[in-house]
């Protein structure tokens, strides 16, 4: 078992491997005060060019935040739909190699596409590293990032004037992220005509029900697009790829890298494209789809959730006001953004980068050389990350706290 270390540009990427065979990668971006976190994902065609721009995705996340967190992602090589002991097994065995890095908390690992929480903590207790009882994830971060990603398309669906109720909506991937975005659409009125698995897409014209969907899913996993349509002549069965194509006003594509790209950007219909996944559009498409009118919302603006929402439940707020919260800070931050991005002639994506990019280094500028002010707000989030500082104390001023730290 061993690793290998090489650089990526400004990226360190670390290369995981077994007798000679190649497990993973570990990619870090950023840094702060030496350490950064992002999602192990377990998929069985992991690449280091989806990881970097994941590791790069989770550094602009954090910065327009404002929090102080290096950016970093992770990739095991395995089948995602694998049991849970084959999983447990591919990840133990990567911990294994890779335990200098988990050891040191170089790299912190939290859920992503394949792995959940239960599992990164098995993982973590393979090499003997505990997860602390504060920092173990409820497993809600995809609900989490549903809501940023519906809050930043209610926005840039009011930017042409369109209320979302009746919008015709349609969702790439209905996993983690994209079933909660399809209930949180459904809830406010639209039309949810389409999504889409890894076995195919489902499209009904008339809206598909939601609450079907989610049984479906649930029984049927990736393979319920099929099943759903059996006894429904509306609905019908279409290529996963067809879906992005569909005369929809509100696209969401929450499944995997560059699905929207230059062989397609020009056959898109939607008005807006709200990612819920990681940089599901590649520039030149982005561009494409700007160039005719269309708002694209900045992926990490629109699936910041994950993060934020995982910040306020460490600090000890009740899960079901988390997404509640995560709408109201997500919200006015995504409407500026578009707003001053307009003004500015510019795209929405070049001047939330920019932002992102110089709120990160402010935010690690005060972590790495804090002033009397932060060394106490360091020292208090220790005790309480120990558990000598109850949440209770913790979790009323969270949410003022994360604000302010965005708006710096």
């Amino acid at each position: 078992m061993s690793t290998e270390v090489s650089r990526r540009d400004s990226q360190r990427v670390v290369t995981v491997s077994d007798s000679g065979s190649v497990l993973g990668w570990i990619v870090i971006d950023t840094e702060v005060g030496g350490r950064a976190r992002g999602g192990i994902r377990l998929v069985p065609d992991a690449t280091v060019d989806e990881l970097s721009e994941a590791a790069r995705a989770m550094t602009l996340k954090c910065g327009f935040l404002g929090l102080p967190h290096g950016g970093a992602k992770a990739g095991v090589i395995g089948d995602a739909d694998a049991g849970v002991e084959e999983k447990r097994r591919l990840l133990a065995a990567f911990a294994r190699a890779a335990a200098p890095v988990l050891r040191s908390r170089e790299y912190i690992p939290d859920a992503d596409l394949g792995t959940d929480s239960g599992l990164v903590a098995g993982m973590l207790a393979a090499i003997g590293v505990k997860v602390r009882p504060r920092e173990r994830a409820a497993g809600l971060s995809g609900n989490y990032t549903a809501a940023s990603c519906i809050a930043a398309a209610v926005v840039a669906l009011g930017r042409r004037g369109v209320s979302v109720e009746g919008v015709r909506a349609a969702i790439e991937g209905f996993g983690s992220v994209g079933a909660p975005l399809a209930k949180y659409l459904d809830r406010r009125g639209a039309k949810v005509v389409a999504v889409s698995t890894s076995s195919g897409a489902l499209f009904d014209d008339r809206g598909l029900d939601v609450a079907e969907l989610l049984a479906c899913s649930r029984r049927f996993g990736s393979a319920f697009p099929a099943r759903y349509a059996e006894g429904r002549p509306g609905a019908q069965l279409l290529e996963r790829s067809a879906l992005l194509e569909l005369p929809v006003e509100l696209l969401c594509p929450c499944a995997r890298l560059h699905s929207v790209n230059e062989s397609n950007a020009g056959r898109i219909q939607a008005d807006i494209v709200c990612p819920g996944a990681n940089n599901p559009l590649t520039a030149a498409a982005e561009a494409c789809l700007e160039s005719r009118g269309a708002v694209v919302v900045p992926d990490f603006v629109a699936n910041c959730g994950g993060v934020l929402g995982g910040t306020l439940e460490f600090a000890g707020v009740k899960a079901e006001r988390i997404a509640t919260l995560v709408e109201r800070q997500v919200a006015p931050m995504a409407e500026s953004l578009l707003n001053r991005a307009a003004d500015a002639g510019m795209s929405p994506r070049e001047l939330a980068v920019s932002e992102a990019l110089a709120r990160h280094d402010r935010a690690r500028g005060a972590a790495e050389s804090p002033g009397v002010v932060g060394r106490v707000v360091a020292a208090g989030l220790e005790l309480y990350r120990r558990g000598w500082v109850p949440a209770s104390l913790v979790a009323p001023l969270a949410p003022r706290y994360l604000a302010s730290l965005a708006a710096r």
